[in-house]
């Protein structure tokens, strides 16, 4: 059975940092659910217009963290200002980083770890505008395209998509190992 992955979206995305980690891993043999707030479609944000739709497989209130294996934040500056603001949406956050599963967040989507409260203690990059809000969390914010600090991984924008993807398979691949180990 593949490895499920949350991506926990909603409109106002960014479009190429749902797009292409999501078909990052659905090329590498994993499953990914498009999670967010209601049934149907989100409309990505695609550089300085509205994009591409994308179908929801699930909605938040129906979401269990323990039905999958890591979570993805797409960033966006509309999309993770939406999400904080929705309670269980924050509280599938803390429980992917409470059950020490992967969880992903680029550019503006480190804005649901610093609502999580998850970011103290760890070393983080994000988006230049929402470092000192990591900072102030806690963070130890570096500027590099990618940061993994044990099971988060962070990047900074699109254009680290490449490293952020890799970083997420490294750590599932690392995850499916100890699974197999334990059994």
């Amino acid at each position: 059975m593949a490895q499920r992955i949350m991506i926990l979206a909603t409109n106002g995305f960014e479009q190429s940092e749902l797009e292409k980690p999501k078909a990052n891993l659905d090329d590498a043999g994993y499953e990914t659910v498009v999670v967010s707030l209601e049934e149907g479609q989100i409309k990505g944000w695609d550089e300085d217009n509205w994009g591409n739709s994308v179908d929801v497989d699930l909605t938040v209130d129906k979401a269990d963290s323990s039905d999958f294996d890591a979570l993805l934040l797409p960033g966006g500056q509309i999309n993770p200002d939406i999400l904080r603001m929705n309670d269980k949406a924050v509280q599938i956050v803390r429980d992917f980083c409470a059950s020490d599963k992967p969880v992903a967040a680029i550019c503006h989507a480190p804005w649901m770890l610093v609502e999580a409260g998850v970011v103290d203690g760890k070393t983080v990059t994000s988006w230049p505008s929402v470092r000192t809000d990591l900072s102030n969390a806690g963070g130890k914010v570096v500027d590099q395209e990618v940061a993994v600090d044990g099971n988060l991984i962070t990047s900074r924008n699109p254009d680290d998509i490449p490293a952020f993807s890799k970083a997420l398979i490294s750590a599932l691949e690392e995850q499916k190992n100890k699974m197999n180990e334990a059994a």
